[in-house]
Parts: structure tokens; sequence; C-alpha cells
């Protein structure tokens, strides 16, 4: 029986969920509706597929490590390969890329690709779905997984659906009096972004109607290189591929398109009203997580991270607050906070990119403070981790530690800190800070200078294999 290799498409940035999600801390790493993140609720997902291959995860550069992290973190997923891009350019690239690099590690296999941000309700009918369009592109399809629609939404794509399981077209998102006839004909499903297709077919159609991707990929793949547990695409190889989405490059092209209509309780959660759809809700309709009270409030979706958020007469709302932005907004506008983080952007505002709390392959770090001239930190690093050999040329750093033990390279000095003890470190002198020990390391650091920036570091060595210009 042909094995079925799932490849998961995790390098979205997922801007209508700001300001939870930020370009370094995307969507499907998010928990959003579990315990689990959206990547790894994805990973367990496809687990559970009878004959299925060790995943193959597409990520941009930027989301290797904490992506690395979540898939760690399941403890489930004994192997797996993580291919890097060093730009996204949008699905089409990531699944040729993909399919050259199961080429040369697996040969004949169904690719089933997934995006990492979608909620599936129904695993047992997702499985089912699975195995009918498993069957179909063992035969030479390219399938696409037609959603039933629940209503008639406008934010999704549709496929008509002709004759027995063809394909008769693909509809662009329509406008709402549009949508409804679709729903009330019956025969057009949402076009969920989930595929399956035989290596053979899929390099053979991206080749046949993608030629300029089919060709750049496949050498993004042939110099691409191994970096510990990642694949990378060679960079200026993909600088070359056009940017396309597989709807357009291929779909839409293909006659071989074939599509499986799956009512399995799917969202791709591209809206927070999508999410509160999803989610369960109180007696007045609202959904809240975290330190959140309500009065005289209906059908609201109120989101607290690190303080008390109150309401008073509101219906129909969006409040979602994080340490350093909150988001008010009517829940049916809530695809408009794309707008805002467009804005973010054009201010070259750091809100739009990254949290407080920034994550890191040693741990992480949360800016408590931050003026002119001096930045507070709190530092954690996971223990046996350690951060790079590097110097500041603008900044000097006092460290202070709370909690656990730190192993400290100042200058020339070797140093073990335990609690409350402190170093400073000078801006031109070469320092690292190290967990040996097995709790988290917890320390303060005080920057002050005359330039904060992140970019202000030389790298001597890094066991993370990073550059200068790299996180």
């Amino acid at each position: 029986m042909t094995k079925i290799q799932p490849v998961i498409l995790a390098g979205g940035t997922g801007s209508r969920l700001w300001p939870l999600s930020r370009e370094l801390y995307p969507k499907q790493l998010l928990r959003l509706t579990a315990n689990t993140s959206l990547l790894q609720t994805t990973l367990q997902r496809v687990a559970k597929i009878p004959d299925v291959l060790p995943p193959v995860i597409v990520v941009g550069e930027g989301h290797r490590f904490i992506t690395l992290a979540q898939v760690e973190d399941l403890g489930d997923v004994d192997s797996f390969s993580i291919l890097l891009e060093p730009e996204g350019k949008n699905t089409a690239p990531a699944i040729c890329g993909a399919a050259h690099f199961c080429k040369k590690t697996h040969g004949d296999v169904i690719l089933l690709v997934l995006p990492a941000d979608h909620v599936v309700m129904d695993e047992v009918g997702f499985v089912e779905a699975v195995g009918r369009a498993t069957e179909l592109a063992a035969k030479g399809a390219v399938v696409t997984f037609g959603i039933q629609p629940i209503s008639p939404e406008t934010g999704y794509g549709y496929i008509e659906q002709g004759e027995g399981v063809q394909v008769a077209s693909f509809k662009e998102k329509p406008d709402a009096e549009t949508a409804r006839k679709y729903v009330e004909h019956g025969g057009y499903y949402w076009n969920s972004g989930m595929f399956a297709f035989s290596l053979p077919t899929a390099l053979g159609e991206i080749e046949k109607y993608a030629p300029d991707i089919y060709r750049a990929m496949e050498k993004a793949v042939a110099d691409g290189e191994y970096d510990g547990h990642f694949f990378r695409f060679e960079k200026e190889a993909m600088a070359t591929c056009p940017s396309d989405s597989i709807d357009y490059a291929l779909m839409e092209k293909t006659d071989k398109a074939a599509v499986v209509v799956a009512d399995i309780g799917w969202s791709d959660i591209g809206s927070w009203k999508a999410l509160w759809e999803v989610m369960e809700k109180d007696t007045d309709g609202n959904v809240t997580t975290g330190d959140v009270l309500l009065t005289e409030t209906r059908n609201c979706f109120v989101k607290a991270e690190s303080r008390l958020v109150a309401t008073v007469g509101m219906e129909d709302t969006l409040v979602v607050e994080t340490a350093d932005a909150v988001i008010v907004s009517p829940l049916s506008r809530s695809q408009d906070v794309k707008k805002v983080v467009k804005k973010l952007k054009e201010q070259n505002r750091e809100e739009y990119n990254v949290h407080l709390t920034v994550y890191r392959p040693w741990g992480s770090y949360t800016v408590l403070e931050e003026q002119s001239r001096f930045q507070i930190k709190k530092i954690t690093v996971t223990p046996g981790a350690k951060l790079s050999l590097q110097k500041h040329h603008h900044r000097s750093e006092h460290w202070v530690v709370v909690r656990g033990t730190a192993e400290v390279t100042n200058g020339d000095e070797v140093l073990l800190l335990h609690e409350n003890q402190s170093t400073y470190i000078p801006a031109g002198t070469m320092h690292r800070l190290g967990n040996p020990g097995v709790i988290e390391l917890e320390l303060i650091e005080v920057q002050n200078g005359s330039y904060l920036g992140e970019d202000d570091i030389v790298r001597f060595d890094d066991v993370y294999g990073r550059e200068n210009d790299q996180v």
C-alpha cells in the first residue's frame, strides 16, 4: 500500500488574529482552542492516519526554533523533517519544494498537504476523508478537500463540483449575495486549502503548468543543505522562484482536479469571529479567556492576557488584551484587524512583529521596561541551553540571577552565579550565558547605552548555527 506523506504548511503570520498573533509568533504557534498549539494539534491529527509517514513541515527561517521546540514538546512525534524557506513565496513553491525533497527521501508516496493553522473538530471524519482522497490520488487525481458550507461565508473561496468527483470550477471569494446563491443551489463547497496527490502527479502537473516554480524549487532542493534538525532551501535559487498560490499555479489549470466533500467541523480561524464561532460559549453567547469580568454583555469575544478586563453593556464586540496592545472592534468587523497591522508596519512599530516576550532557541526574554538609554529584561534559559558567545558595541549589561544557576563567561573569566548574585559586562566585552542546572535559569538584565537594538550583536560562537543577522 502506498504510504501517506503529510506536508504541513506552517509559514503564515495570521495578521487577522493580532494582537495575539505577531509576525515572529504567528497563528499556527498559538494555543487558541486547546492546550496545544494549532501546529501541534495538526501533527497529532495526522498521526492518527493509517500508513502515515513522519511529517514534513515547511516553515519560514524566522520561526524555525520555536517550531522545532513545539514539535519536540509533543514527545510522541518520533521523527520529522523541517524545511526552511529563506523567504515566503506562497503555497505553490512550498508544496513544490516539499515534493522535490520527498522525491529525494521517500520515492513514490501520496502527499497530503495540510495548513498548520486550521481547526478540525471531527477527527474521525477527517481520517475517513483522507482515506477517500488517498484512493483518488493513487489513481492520478489532484484532490482538493471541499468543506460542506454551513452559511454563506464571504471569507472563503468556493469549489463548484461537476460530474461525480470532478471539479467544475474554482470561485473567488464571493460577495454576500453570490455566497447565498452558492449555498442555496448546492454543489458548492468551501475551499479548505487541503490537498492530496501522488508525488509523480504533483511534480508532473507543476512542471506542466508552473515550470518556472518547478525548476526554481528543484534547484533550491538540489543545492539545499541540512542544518542540524533542518533542511534549508538554497537561498539564491528560491529568490528566483515566482510567488504564487497552489490554487492559481495548479488547481485552476489542471484537468485532473477532483473534490472530496468533507463535513469535518473545519475552520481556518481566519478571524476572531471565526474563532468565536468554534469555541464554547456561556449562556449569553460570550467566549472568554483569562481574567475577565462581564456585566450585561452578550455575544462577545473577550480575551485577557495580562490583567483584568471588564465590560459593561457590550454586544457583538471583540476585546483582546495583551501586555503591550489592546484591540476593540465590532465582532463582525474582526477581519479588518489586518488594517491595524498594516498601519503598524507602515509606522515601523514593533507591536506587529513581536510580543514583549520573545522566544529564542535557548529560552525567552521579556521586556519589562524600555527607555531611551536603558532597558530591563527578564531572561529565561532552559536547562542545558546557552546563548551565543557575543559582544555589543553600544551597550553594557548587568545580570542579576533570580532563580537557578548561571554559567557566565565575562571576558577572560568563567563564573558560576547563584540566586541574588550578579555580574557587570562592559560594552565591547566578549560574554556568554548558560544554564548548567536542571531547572530554568531566570535573571534580570539591565542594559545601558546609546543604542539598545537587538541587531547590536557580534557572534563568535553559537550552538544553534545563527549568524549575526539571525534571531
